[in-house]
């Protein structure tokens, strides 16, 4: 599986502040740049998969409100996650 459990934890330390803060926006926005990129990759090689296109479509949106709802909260931490990863916006 391409996403482990100490690849996780590594995920969730990095980014929401210890590795069993599972539930922070920032850490959660993290994992799921993660799989975003993954599912990107996947789908350059596999054209017609239409499923994960469309998993991939959904996980981009639910970063996205996850995004609005921190940016709502912390301009500051948003603008500085924004940059750590690398997102457009």
């Amino acid at each position: 599986m391409y996403l482990s459990k100490e690849t996780k934890a590594e995920i969730f330390a990095k980014h929401g502040g210890k590795a069993e803060n599972t539930g922070s926006t920032e850490g959660q926005v993290a994992l799921f740049t993660f799989r975003i990129s993954h599912l990107t990759e996947h789908l350059k090689k596999n054209r017609h998969d239409y499923n994960t296109e469309r998993s991939l479509v959904l996980l981009v949106g639910k970063r996205r409100s996850l995004l609005d709802y921190l940016k709502k909260k912390d301009v500051v931490k948003y603008r500085e996650l924004i940059k750590e990863l690398g997102i457009r916006k």
